[in-house]
């Protein structure tokens, strides 16, 4: 230590010496600098982008062999890709061709799916599948000297993958959580309503459900694989440091013996007929933002208009110095994201416009959305915007095809869109040429500001009187059911609720994360004359824990009191509220990641009509008359942020769910617009028992015991 502060005082005294001597120098003198140019500099010649040239040969069994030779970095990208996208599930079996590229590497006759995945990780390779609206492509990452297991590895899982059912099971039940948690995002919620609005009944409008995942069997998954998953008329992509020769060799051995036709193709996809422009509002009650899109059915990848519509929408809302985000977030603030975008498919394409704002700012934001549109079809675009624009296209491609991964990417997304062999080669000299009148000339077809699709998902009640203002406005359910604009408003009689239906008793559950069993958490709900008490113990391993009471009133099941408390290692937590008078007092005692917990008191007016804490959902759930399609609304206090919001309840088709217990018909419950949203399956049979319950977007389960 002696050593160490001796060369330390060093130090410092040669920094002190240094610091004198520079501060004895006379100041420097710079030369003059004239002022900033007036203008910017000419721009430079447009360098090659250097896309590596690409061989293609068919081979005898029908495959399309692509290689792009890159040899810098000894690694290889391999894609396989069928016909047997999105567009191909059947109607009621929508969800059908993610399930099969869920399970297509999960196993086959002589590699479990442990198997497969320890295979290719050992050499630090990947392999996937996944399918996309027209293709599903299976992908393949490795050094180049791995090549040959690489291919042996995709033509196993093309050609003899097993489906296992309990893999199968396994994937519906992501898909399903995956669902779930879409549903109750208003971004998500609001593009399966666009994409159905401008397709309509077209394969491409549609979109998977709760009922079209359950419907799949296994049968439906080996047919579906067993029909598509043909070499006639697939496209293999090889890049990186490979050869043809080397590739073609490969290929042939692995792939010997496979035959088969190329399946049919999908109908033309057309789009319904759209004459005047309307909004379609999806409500959710409580929102506090709203999320519209605008946009309609555009055309094939293959129109030369691509080039022009792509700077004109580059140019609307392409990025931060875009119109949209200039004057909607920049000037205004009525949001925090807003894009335009040009959406390809195989077949008819669409462009849209997205915004989520605050709902008090809809109106207004739509409005100015709708006025910018207008506008760059009427005018021309000015030679800044459009040099800026034109500039960052052409600018960013470079950084697109930098690895194997990205140009076999490029590259199948080339062939299978059908565009030509030279487009990518040409694609900047192409974005370069557009001038204010070609991308002007591509927003007024592109751009049918007369017979646009809106949707705006919201809080409808906030919502529709300013949205009839711009156009007419159609009102559905999150479920998608026709609402009239006098269902926006809740009934002030308030939730039927039915006290008879909660009756005392004990229930415990198994805490599940992602199949496995974590911790244990018990419920008791006891009713006495003078009140009706509902009490969770929770316990989670390693070390956290919680518990939980509400107490209501018996014969209205008004909300009285809430206390927990919790500890999650050395943090610990409390909060007690109490209901009287009209207002909710109370203090709490919240973790934070700092380490030291925040205390704060409570005190706010309650909403008009019963309220509540998001934790009795748990109680309210099995007092409403649950049916499917049944919807109800409450209010709850969020601790969290100290503010006043609606849940939703909507009951959907009842189904038979297994749990420790035994298996149970029950209702499916799901209850949504809170800090968390969750999905209850309460028993038909009386009295009304929770069964499960899922936390929507992660793997957390709760399963009865007992």
């Amino acid at each position: 230590m002696a050593g160490r502060r001796k060369g330390e005082k060093a130090g410092a005294a040669l920094i002190g010496f240094a610091a004198a001597i520079l501060a004895a120098l006379p100041p420097t003198r710079l030369p003059a600098q004239d002022s900033f140019p007036p203008r910017p500099p000419k721009p430079t010649r447009l360098l090659p982008a250097r896309f590596p040239p690409f061989e293609q040969v068919k081979l005898a069994n029908g495959i399309e062999l692509v290689v792009v030779e890159r040899h810098e970095v000894p690694v290889a990208s391999v894609s396989l890709s069928f016909r047997a996208g999105d567009v191909y599930d059947p109607p009621g079996r929508e969800g059908l061709a993610a399930l099969v590229a869920d399970v297509l590497t999960k196993g086959t006759p002589t590699r479990s799916a442990e198997d497969i995945a320890t295979t290719i990780e050992t050499v630090g390779g990947s392999l996937s599948a996944r399918s996309g609206d027209d293709f599903l492509t299976l992908s393949a990452n490795a050094l180049s000297d791995q090549l040959e297991l690489v291919f042996s590895l995709l033509s196993d899982v093309a050609r003899n993958a097993t489906f296992p059912a309990s893999e199968l099971d396994l994937a519906r039940t992501r898909q399903l959580s995956s669902l779930s948690l879409a549903l109750s995002q208003p971004g998500s919620l609001a593009g399966r309503f666009f994409v159905a609005e401008i397709y309509g009944s077209n394969p491409y409008g549609r979109s998977p459900t709760e009922a079209s995942y359950k419907a799949i069997a296994r049968e439906d998954v080996v047919e579906f694989a067993r029909a598509r998953l043909r070499p006639g008329g697939a496209l293999l992509v090889v890049a990186g440091d490979v050869t043809l020769s080397q590739v073609q060799a490969l290929v042939n051995k692995a792939f010997a013996g496979w035959t088969g036709a190329p399946p049919p193709s999908p109908s033309p996809i057309t789009a319904p007929a759209r004459r005047t422009t309307d909004i379609l509002l999806v409500h959710r009650p409580g929102s506090v933002q709203s999320v519209f899109i605008v946009g309609n059915t555009t055309i094939l990848p293959t129109d030369p208009m691509h080039f022009g519509a792509r700077v004109a929408t580059q140019v609307l809302g392409g990025g931060a110095d875009s119109r949209l985000f200039r004057v909607l977030r920049g000037r205004e603030s009525w949001t925090y994201d807003v894009h335009a975008s040009m959406h390809r498919r195989r077949g008819l394409g669409f462009w849209s416009a997205t915004a989520q704002v605050r709902t008090e700012a809809t109106d207004s934001a739509l409005r100015e959305m709708l006025h910018q549109i207008r506008l760059i079809r009427t005018e021309p675009i000015p030679n800044s915007e459009l040099v800026a624009a034109k500039g960052f296209l052409v600018g960013s491609f470079p950084l697109s095809i930098e690895t194997a991964g990205q140009i076999a990417g490029q590259v199948s997304s080339m062939k299978l869109l059908g565009l030509d062999p030279s487009y990518l080669r040409l694609y900047r000299e192409r974005l370069s040429a557009v001038t204010a009148l070609t991308a002007r000339t591509a927003a007024q077809r592109l751009y049918r500001s007369d017979a646009l699709t809106i949707v705006v998902a919201g809080d409808g009640a906030k919502l529709y009187d300013g949205l009839r203002a711009l156009a007419p406005v159609r009102i559905v359910s999150a479920a998608g059911r026709p609402l009239a604009p006098d269902a926006l408003v809740p009934r002030s009689s308030g939730l039927p609720l039915d006290p008879a239906q909660l009756v005392s008793g004990r229930d415990s559950f198994a805490v599940v994360v992602a199949g496995r069993r974590v911790g244990i958490r018990t419920t008791e709900l006891l009713r006495t004359a003078d009140s009706v008490v509902f009490t969770e113990a929770l316990t989670v391993e390693p070390d956290a824990a919680t518990r939980i009471t509400v107490v209501l009133d018996p014969s209205t099941l008004t909300m009285r009191r809430m206390d927990q408390t919790g500890r999650s290692g050395e943090q610990k937590s409390e909060i007690h509220l109490e209901f009287a008078g009209g207002r909710i007092k109370g203090n709490a005692i919240v973790p934070m990641p700092q380490g030291v917990p925040r205390q704060f008191a409570i005190d706010t007016v309650m909403a008009p009509g019963p309220c509540y804490t998001e934790f009795a959902g748990h109680v309210i759930v099995r007092a409403l008359p649950l049916r499917p399609g049944a919807v109800f609304s409450f209010t709850v206090f969020s601790v969290g942020d100290q503010t006043i919001k609606t849940l939703n309840v909507e009951a959907t088709a009842t189904d038979s769910v297994r749990v420790p217990a035994g298996a149970f018909r029950a209702l499916r419950v799901a209850v949504s617009e809170g800090e968390v949203p969750l999905v209850f399956y309460v028993s038909e049979a009386a009295p009304k028992r929770i069964v499960k319950v899922e936390i929507v977007g992660s793997p957390v389960t709760f399963e009865l015991l007992r």
